[in-house]
Order: structure tokens, then C-alpha cells, then sequence
């Protein structure tokens, strides 16, 4: 793809090139690092209807973004929404998308795995924090190891790409580091570890939770040889190849480590609002534009006018004492 004149920069220079899309705010799970128990959704009258998200995703791609990523909550719950799927894979044939992927917990994977292949997906990731039948239950609540097994089963069956996404949490999964890594040598799958992040308000105080990568990364490099690689997904990961399994191994850092030199993200929530930067508060409303113009063309100076006061980073930070989330809203709210 060639250059486009009307790529998307923010004040710092960087091209937006990667949209991150929350199709709903609910879940069928309750992580304990992510949501309270009896969280109170959005009513459903707020959420942009899937051809609104549709319009909203082709602005983007009007200026450049290259790659999108559905998220949720968990997306596979959003009734209908194989429909956006395949609005955008469409995208892909065309070359004006390089990538459409999709973040889930894995539970509804055996289900939706051979459509999602049918309409464009190719890689996907799955949050999976423990491979302990008891301990899974207790992280998600709700979950079954099971389901997602059988999930991730179906998906290398179909030949979508996988890669895990585990949070570090001290106390619960740090004596798995290790099995996780020779689990997902086993199955070719990749692995990225992921330090909590303090969004929203939840029973568990996210001090306890804490565990820097740094030391995680420590700790696993006990046992196995870690290679430096250039590779990027266009994500905050920084990867490694566990040289005794092949497999490449990430490190999310929102607390130990900024990443934010280089982001070239954005996300949009299921009700409209463009957040420039998932640890800020700052945000902007695309939800009225878009349905006060049918041109799009309210829109795109919306997004002009956003982009133009991305930060330059997060400001996430985790004290004893403080109890008080970095940002009010949840995880599942932006969309992880």
C-alpha cells in the first residue's frame, strides 16, 4: 500500500494506522482484575448499532488506519455482529486493510471460529490467565476452562493464528509462568504476559495484584533462553523467541515500562466515544456527528480535531494507599 495523503498524525508525528473498536461493554465472564461482579451494563439504547460502527471503522480507513481490532467486553456476545465482520473483511480483499483481528476470552471460539476465518479474521487473541481448571473458574467467575479449550481447539482447526494473553497476577498465576510458556510450545502458539492496569473499580485492591514484568520476566529467564527479535504486531508488546519452543513471548508494560513512544492507537467505545489514549480520561463524542451527517463528513473533523490532541502517554500508576483507579471507567468500557 502506498502512502496515503490523508493519513491520520498526532502532535508528536506518529500515523494512526491501528483502531481498536469495543463492540459491546458486556461480558459473559467477570474477571476479577477487570470487572465487579454485578456490574451495571450500558443500556442497550446507548450502543452505536453495528452499521453505525461499520461507518465509523470506514472514516478510519479513509485516513489511513490499516488495522483493526474488535474488542469488547467480549465480542462474540454482541448479537449479530459476524455481519460487521464481514462488512470489514471485505476491506482486506480490497487492500485497504492489512489486518482485521479480534481480542476474546475464547468461551464462544468453537462456536464462531470457521465464520470468523470465512469473513476475513486470521489471527486471533484469547485472555487466558490460568490453565487450572479451579483457578480459571476463580479468576473469571463464570468461565470454564473447558469452553475454552474446546474453543482453541476448534480455532486451530480452522487455521486462525493464536496468541495467549495472560495478566501477571501476584499470588494467583505466577507459579504457571512456566507451564504456560511450555503449554504454548506444544500447541505453536504465541504468548504475551500483560501487568494489570488500574481502570475502573473493583473488589480486589490492584496493589496486591501488582507483579512488574521486569521480575516476571526475571524469573522466567531461570529456565528458558529468551532471544531479542524485531517483530511487531503494530500493538504495545515488545516480543522475545523462547529459543527451547520456537515460540515468540510478549511483555505488556503500561506500569514498568511506557510504551507509549511509538502508539499509533486509538480506540473507539461501543457508544461512540474516540479515546486518543487508554490511560487518559480525555476523550471525544463521534456518537453525534455521525448521526447528524450522513456524509461522514462531521465525523472526519471530529477525528481531525481528536487526533490533534493525542497525548504523548499514559499516566497509569499503582500506589499503596491509593485506591483509586488511574481512570474511572473499566477495561471493558474502551475495549482491552
Amino acid at each position: 500500500m502506498g502512502i496515503n495523503k490523508n493519513q491520520l498524525l498526532d502532535p508528536y508525528g506518529r500515523a494512526i494506522s491501528y483502531l481498536r473498536v469495543s463492540v459491546t461493554d458486556r461480558c459473559n465472564y467477570r474477571c476479577l482484575y477487570c470487572m465487579s461482579e454485578n456490574m451495571t451494563f450500558l443500556p442497550k439504547s446507548d450502543l452505536l448499532t453495528l452499521e453505525e460502527l461499520e461507518r465509523l471503522c470506514i472514516a478510519f480507513i479513509s485516513r489511513g488506519v490499516d488495522k483493526i481490532r474488535l474488542t469488547g467486553g467480549e465480542p462474540l456476545v454482541r448479537r449479530n455482529i459476524m455481519n460487521l465482520i464481514k462488512s470489514l473483511g471485505s476491506f482486506i480483499k480490497t487492500g485497504m486493510l492489512n489486518e482485521l483481528t479480534l481480542t476474546t476470552n475464547g468461551s464462544l471460539l468453537e462456536k464462531y471460529a470457521e465464520q470468523l476465518v470465512e469473513n476475513g479474521i486470521r489471527r486471533v487473541n484469547v485472555s487466558l490467565d490460568s490453565l487450572v481448571r479451579e483457578k480459571f473458574t476463580k479468576i473469571t467467575r463464570w468461565g470454564t476452562l473447558e469452553e475454552v479449550m474446546s474453543g482453541l481447539s476448534e480455532a486451530k482447526r480452522v487455521g486462525l493464528k493464536i496468541k495467549i494473553n495472560t495478566v501477571a497476577l501476584k499470588g494467583f498465576n505466577e507459579d504457571e509462568f512456566d507451564s504456560l510458556i511450555s503449554w504454548c510450545g506444544e500447541q505453536g502458539f504465541d504468548l504475551t504476559f500483560i501487568e494489570t492496569m488500574p481502570m475502573g473499580e473493583i473488589e480486589q485492591n490492584r496493589v496486591d495484584q501488582y507483579m512488574p514484568l521486569t521480575l516476571v520476566r526475571e524469573n522466567i529467564e531461570k529456565n528458558w533462553k529468551l532471544d531479542e527479535i524485531s517483530y511487531r504486531t503494530g500493538g504495545p508488546a515488545r516480543y522475545v523467541k523462547v529459543r527451547e519452543t520456537g515460540q515468540r513471548l510478549g511483555f505488556i508494560t503500561p506500569l514498568s515500562h511506557n510504551f507509549c513512544e511509538d502508539c499509533n492507537r486509538v480506540r473507539i467505545t461501543c457508544t461512540g466515544q474516540l479515546y486518543m489514549c487508554l490511560g487518559q480520561d480525555d476523550r471525544a463524542d463521534l456518537r453525534t456527528p455521525l448521526r447528524k451527517d450522513s456524509s461522514n463528513i462531521s465525523v472526519l473533523s471530529a477525528i481531525d480535531e481528536a487526533i490533534g490532541r493525542k497525548p504523548k502517554g499514559h499516566d497509569f500508576i499503582i500506589e499503596r494507599g491509593v485506591s483509586k483507579p488511574a481512570v474511572e471507567r473499566h477495561m471493558s468500557v474502551t475495549g482491552g
